[in-house]
């Protein structure tokens, strides 16, 4: 049956008028019926389906011209609740659906699928029952329109391999190996040396909102008029705020060779070229339920990463607040779920911001938005990134209370003994707790830099960090809160490595493990670090503090089988998200060549030494290539971009106990693996457009009620807020991701 419903979606979808006898004969033989009975009424059709509504619930049967509409969404939305609401379903193979837990209030209900349009919204309240008719798309422009961004990037053009190296003037030599180790590789190094190193220099863009959403695959008409695409890619890269960051993105690649990339895709896109048709929902990606709820008040509330539980037991604050960084605003966003409430908390800082400096933001505007002109939308400087719950419910987030110089006993000449080891200097961001029975809250100095952030489970309640250059950060949370002695309960390790042997490295002469430290873990079996440095290849970054930090730290770097010859053709490359599961296996998505990859370290023959270079286990790794198409030209690089992953070590979502996600970030949806059968299951999420997740987490509200009581949550993160559908007036949204026994459960 799946695959005769396959062919019959394909037919459909490709419009094919002399495939319409076989497609009815085909509907009638799978669905046991005669083929007159799909050509009936659809209020008939409706009727005799005899779906089980609950006063709670929306069902019925969506038919379009050749019959019932297997694998497409059936989208329910209201503005009745204190804030909008929408919940989202699959329908079944005889194209029924059932939309459940529907809060009252009167709601759009219309249909959305590939190889259609949308239907026209009917208006309907819980308990009644639907007969929805598809609209088949006129033609497959028509249809495109509603595919994830990474098909349209699918259509870019990248340099092919025979024109590289590109390097700066003052270069006049290419490395032995291609290798950069941070996110300003390209212009450190001279020059952009490989293919491999024009993907993660392209990442770049990536990493703050989606290429391929209409907003960037088109010119927008507001922008100007100009002589050539090219000129007009170069204005729109000047635009607004980030019009700084985007234009030094553009230059390390470089600037003529990508405009010309960019410009020639935007040239076939006008021209007519079409991505190819990605598959509808299939198996039990048609059992998935989602909830959204809008928050943020706007575009200035870019929303980073939510938070609703304990990452160390997820049933913690069950039914509880959910919680978010806006970067943008410098606030933490709340929702309600059971009440559709959202409000905002302040972060407070222990100076005025306007001592803080700006993290990775100008506070000007150099050349006008096409869509907000000369507004400026992000005044905040404390730069909330990152927040994790502990046991008692309590928010933890990394954000700027001071301006960035540190105190006198993180620096050289301090009697700290971690400032003995490793002298800091500034940091960018610190600490804060948000206590919501209290509404109170604390900030804590620290000597390092602040980014991400993982509580280790330990009897000190340890809350590790990212965000200090080669080094791992940490706050001893239960010292802190019996002293309220900052330097006492803070530490550090440099992530140096023992090429010597000798267990010693002095940090004025030896070189530390070079690279932003990005994405953190803490391994739940032995309460080492683990830390994603960004870069090609990049590397994993193992630091283990030992009994009596610092003089015990203890570093380890493995980078994913970038040379390895057992994967000519199918090179991995930088890790940006990390996560454990509970046997100690790490898994990091590869944002750069567009994978999920698992590493065991368990399999090494060698952990440390002076052949311990970093390519040293590729015994280690495995790699799971992400759906969806790749980028034209190249047989590495995905179209999709997997900007962090998470493991679910509790069977949160209900497909087992240690199952590791990624984010499908340019791709609109959460990609699952099922390390078993090294399948996917896509969680797509079609309405709005532009579904850009940077991170997600799970929740068991009640491990008695089923389905009904876990799911998984996460969030629309790009920082352009209005390149989500709706344009200037979208805001951000947050989701709920539930799976269902079947398509019909109540």
């Amino acid at each position: 049956m799946w695959h005769a419903e396959v062919e019959i979606i394909m037919t459909i979808q490709k419009g094919r008028h002399a495939g319409l006898v076989s497609v009815c004969l085909a509907i009638a033989l799978w669905n046991g019926k005669p083929a007159s009975a799909q050509t009936e009424a659809p209020a008939n059709r409706a009727k005799r389906e005899k779906i089980a509504v609950s006063q709670n619930d929306i069902g019925g049967t969506v038919i379009g011209a050749n019959g019932a509409e297997a694998g497409v969404w059936v989208i329910a939305e209201t503005a009745d609740l204190p804030t909008k609401f929408r919940k989202i379903v699959v329908t079944d193979n005889r194209g029924r659906f059932l939309i459940p837990d529907l809060p009252k209030g009167n709601y759009k209900i219309w249909v959305r699928g590939y190889g259609l349009v949308d239907s026209t919204p009917v208006v309907s309240a819980p308990g009644k029952t639907l007969a929805l008719q598809a609209v088949l798309a006129p033609d497959t422009r028509a249809a495109a329109q509603i595919y994830p961004a990474n098909y349209w990037y699918s259509l870019l053009q990248i340099p092919a391999t025979s024109e590289f190296p590109f390097l700066k003037p003052e270069r006049k030599t290419v490395p032995q190996r291609g290798r950069r180790e941070n996110g300003q590789a390209s212009v450190l190094s001279g020059g952009i040396h490989n293919q491999a190193e024009w993907l993660f220099g392209m990442r770049t863009c990536t990493q703050c909102h989606q290429l391929g959403d209409k907003f960037t695959r088109e010119i927008e008409p507001s922008l100007g008029t100009f002589d050539s695409t090219a000129a007009a890619w170069d204005r729109r890269l000047k635009s607004g705020q980030r019009g700084p960051l985007m234009s030094t993105a553009l230059n390390q690649l470089p600037h003529d060779r990508a405009l010309a990339m960019f410009s020639g895709w935007s040239d076939q896109v006008a021209a007519g070229a079409l991505p190819p048709v990605p598959p509808r929902p299939q198996g039990i990606e048609r059992n998935v339920v989602i909830t959204e709820w809008e928050w943020g008040r706007g575009p200035a509330d870019w929303v980073h990463d939510e938070m609703t539980t304990d990452k160390r037991n997820p049933t913690v604050n069950p039914r509880g607040l959910v919680y978010a960084t806006s970067e943008g605003a410098g606030t933490i966003e709340v929702e309600n779920p059971l009440t559709n409430e959202s409000s905002f908390i302040d972060i407070p800082t222990r100076v005025d911001q306007k001592e803080i400096a700006p993290y990775l933001m100008s506070l000007d505007v150099g050349f006008a938005s096409p869509y907000f002109g000369e507004q400026q939308l992000w005044t905040a400087t404390n730069s909330p990134h990152n927040l994790m719950m502990d046991a008692k419910g309590r928010v933890w987030v990394t954000s700027a209370i001071r301006s960035k110089a540190d105190p006198a006993y993180c620096k050289e000449g301090s009697n700290n003994i971690f400032a003995k080891n490793d002298p800091l200097d500034v940091s960018i961001r610190q600490l804060s707790m948000y206590d919501p029975e209290t509404k109170k809250w604390i900030m804590v100095d620290t000597c390092f830099g602040t980014h991400h952030l993982q509580f280790a489970q330990d009897k000190d309640n340890t809350l590790f960090f990212s965000g200090e250059e080669g080094a791992v950060g940490w706050v001893n949370t239960r010292l802190y809160e019996e002293t309220h002695d900052e330097q006492a309960a803070q530490g550090w390790c440099p992530a140096y490595i023992d090429r010597r042997g000798d267990g010693k490295f002095d940090w004025k002469t030896d070189n530390a493990v070079a690279g932003f430290p990005y994405g953190l873990a803490v391994n739940p079996v032995d309460g080492s670090a683990w830390y994603a440095a960004v870069g090609v290849p990049g590397k994993l970054v193992r630091v283990d503090r030992g009994s009596n930090p610092p003089a015990t730290c203890h570093t380890e770097v493995y980078e994913p089988p970038y040379e390895s010859s057992r994967i000519t053709g199918n090179q991995a490359f930088f890790p940006h998200g990390v996560d454990i599961d509970s046997n100690g296996i790490v898994w990091t998505s590869l944002a750069g060549s567009g994978h999920l990859a698992s590493f065991d370290r368990r399999k090494c023959a060698v952990l440390s030494g002076p052949t311990a270079t970093g390519q040293h286990c590729p015994e280690g790794w495995t790699m799971y290539r992400l759906p969806g198409p790749l980028l034209k030209g190249t047989d590495v690089g995905s179209a999709d971009y997997p900007y962090y992953n998470w493991v679910d070590r509790f069977d949160t979502f209900g497909l087992g106990k240690n199952i590791p996600i990624a984010t499908g970030t340019n791709s609109d949806s959460l990609l699952v693996l099922q390390p078993d059968t090294k399948k996917w299951v896509v969680l797509r999420v079609p309405y709005p457009l532009g579904f850009y997740s940077r991170g997600l987490d799970g929740r068991i509200d009640d491990p008695k009620a089923g389905w009904k009581g876990r799911g998984l949550w996460s969030n629309f993160s790009e920082i352009p807020v209005w390149h989500i559908e709706g344009g200037k007036s979208a805001v951000s949204i947050l989701l709920h991701f539930q799976l269902r026994p079947d398509p019909l459960a109540h």
